[in-house]
């Protein structure tokens, strides 16, 4: 298929571009950046006249729920949903039922995502058998049938000796880890951020020192073995500072934040309401600056949604009780925009950390709009506003902390390998 996205405002953070032009895809690339090719002739034409174009969103963290879990979302659903979303590749933890950590798992996944409209999927392979943290998984074995990197997702690796065996064969082979520090001792048992907030509402906590302590010993192991470490998910000021200062010594990390996490804080558990139940928790006021903050100077490399859609039961019950998880692919593009806005960020600046960046992490192709680059194109309209209600989502978890909030920037077009996998209905 060949089409003309024309007259919108090109937005491309690889190739430093913010311009108004034309974009001409055909045969799933991009073949025309401004300039028409020769004996182009268009098979639909797309007018993104007062609308942004830009490289597809990569989203680092989307629980597609399946296998084992299709009681909370099925893969159709959430394909559906990150595409309207303008998410065109995403990286699928490992935490299913059961985890993905056999090859024949992984090449499930990948065939079933590859015959459903909606993004590339990139599944992360389980660290530990059974994602239990005590045996390694077959890394190579994994690598070959998909896998992008390796992780324990949510689940405890209490085990130093395994971390340090993990790390030492990564490096070797050139394998990525992804790891979310939290110190399971630390954190047992708690479900709110330990402050004032908790304490009054009789919450029982997750300090900061949980991050921060097994921060310093993946931050240690990764010295010492050399091996390539993606810290997920990061939460508190102190964390952040320990990973800015890990870079500045030449430490090869890189490090996410969920789009929640730059809005929220502790002081909006108030009502009880068990959609702010996320993991991490929301924490303070001052690491929720530190968290804006550092994205804005570079120190964190990348957002994403952590999508965790929870059937909504789990949700309807006390707030120390509830399943923690928000529903967040739909949300990606207008929490950054919003944050953007209020920190007075260009959006080239913005866009570069749903797109360039997270494809850098993850190693795929994608994040540009270079001539030559798989034609993954997200066109959105900045300026549209939206309120968050289940009806507006796709998505079969509809769980959000967002629920009844305004929104602005929504997704037009969504193409994926030169293909229009969502188009918003007029």
């Amino acid at each position: 298929m060949k089409i003309h996205i024309r007259n919108g405002r090109i937005i491309d953070p690889m190739n430093a571009r913010d311009g108004v032009g034309d974009l001409y895809i055909a045969a799933g690339k991009i073949v025309g950046n401004g300039q028409a090719p020769a004996d182009f002739h268009a098979n639909r034409t797309l007018d993104a006249t007062g609308l942004i174009v830009c490289p597809g969103l990569v989203d680092l963290s989307v629980r597609l729920r399946e296998p084992g879990y299709e009681y909370r979302a099925t893969l159709e659903s959430e394909m559906l949903a990150a595409a309207a979303g303008g998410i065109t590749s995403l990286a699928c933890p490992p935490d299913t039922d059961p985890p993905l950590d056999e090859p024949g798992l992984v090449e499930m996944l990948k065939f079933r995502a590859k015959n459903l409209p909606g993004p590339r999927v990139y599944p992360l392979g389980a660290l530990t058998q059974k994602l239990e943290g005590r045996a390694l998984t077959e890394m190579a074995e994994l690598t070959e049938a998909g896998c992008r990197a390796f992780t324990q997702a949510d689940a405890p690796l209490t085990d130093t000796l395994v971390l340090l065996r993990a790390m030492e064969y990564a490096a070797t082979f050139g394998f990525s880890l992804w790891l979310r520090p939290q110190d399971v001792a630390l954190a047992r048992e708690g479900v709110a951020h330990d402050g004032a907030v908790a304490s009054r509402l009789g919450l029982p906590g997750i300090p900061a020192l949980a991050e921060t302590v097994a921060l310093a010993t993946i931050l240690q192991l990764a010295r010492e073995t050399g091996a390539r470490v993606h810290l997920a998910r990061l939460s508190t000021r102190e964390g952040i500072a320990m990973v800015r200062a890990a870079k500045a010594q030449g430490l090869a990390v890189s490090c996410d934040v969920a789009a929640t996490h730059v809005h929220l804080s502790e002081n909006d558990l108030v009502g009880f309401d068990a959609h702010m139940h996320l993991v991490p928790p929301l924490r303070s006021l001052r690491d929720r600056d530190a968290i804006r903050e550092a994205l804005r100077d570079g120190s964190l490399d990348a957002l994403c949604s952590d999508h965790t859609p929870v059937d909504e039961d789990a949700k309807q019950v006390p707030f120390g009780e509830s399943e923690p998880g928000a529903s967040g692919v739909e949300l990606l593009l207008p929490l950054t925009l919003k944050w953007a806005r209020e920190m007075g960020v260009p959006l080239l600046q913005a866009l570069d950390l749903v797109t360039w960046k997270p494809a850098q992490i993850l190693g795929v192709p994608g994040g540009h709009l270079s001539v030559g680059a798989c034609a993954d194109v997200c066109i959105f309209d900045a300026a549209a506003e939206w309120v968050v209600t289940p009806q507006a989502l796709a998505s079969q978890g509809d769980n959000t902390p967002f629920l009844g909030h305004p929104m602005q920037g929504r997704v037009r077009y969504t193409v994926i390998d030169g293909h229009i996998d969502f188009e918003a209905p007029r």
